[in-house]
């Protein structure tokens, strides 16, 4: 039996889930969000529990086991506090800005790299080094994210480059200097 599907998940006070079949919508006060779970999943909710169950021990039941659960519960988790990821820009003249909803990036190209927040997703940027991702939708926040990181990932010689604030790149000694024979 997965560990993890087999956790019930809690249903904190403000939001409100309503299962429909196999389409799961949680609504609470950071947004909606609904979902289509496999149809071999079951999902229940019992008061303010959600229990989520398989048919049997399958390989593809067990692995959609846990999966939904997480699905679910990240939904649940989104919708009563936002998921946030944190970016850091390293550089000389490497820097971000807001220009109406658009988050415009120097990052050391000829042109700025304008990007374009999908529907749920908020950008904000409280120094021109910091960019702050938030939104109710686990999958858009990360997505977003790594796209955003994407344009110019950290190089491991001098850091320069966009990187997650807890992430740590590992460096490297450059050139060994004059040596010869």
């Amino acid at each position: 039996m997965s560990r993890i599907g087999k956790k019930p998940i809690e249903i904190p006070a403000g939001v409100d889930v309503t299962i429909e079949g196999n389409l799961v919508t949680v609504k609470g006060p950071k947004g909606t969000l609904s979902r289509n779970i496999h149809p071999n999943i079951t999902v229940e909710k019992d008061g303010n529990v959600i229990n989520v169950t398989r048919p049997d021990d399958s390989k593809e039941n067990r692995s959609l086991h846990g999966l939904s659960r997480t699905l679910i519960a990240n939904m649940v988790t989104g919708t009563h506090e936002t998921f946030k990821k944190e970016l850091e820009i390293n550089g000389i003249g490497y820097r971000a800005e807001m220009k109406g909803k658009d988050l415009v990036l120097k990052v050391g190209y000829s042109h700025d790299v304008i990007m374009t927040a999908p529907e749920g997703v908020t950008i904000e940027v409280p120094a021109p080094n910091k960019i702050v991702i938030s939104g109710a939708d686990k999958q858009k926040v990360g997505q977003f994210a790594a796209n955003v990181r994407e344009k110019r990932p950290p190089e491991p010689y001098k850091g320069k480059g966009i990187k997650y604030a807890d992430e740590h790149i590992r460096r490297k000694e450059g050139k060994a200097g004059k040596g010869g024979k």
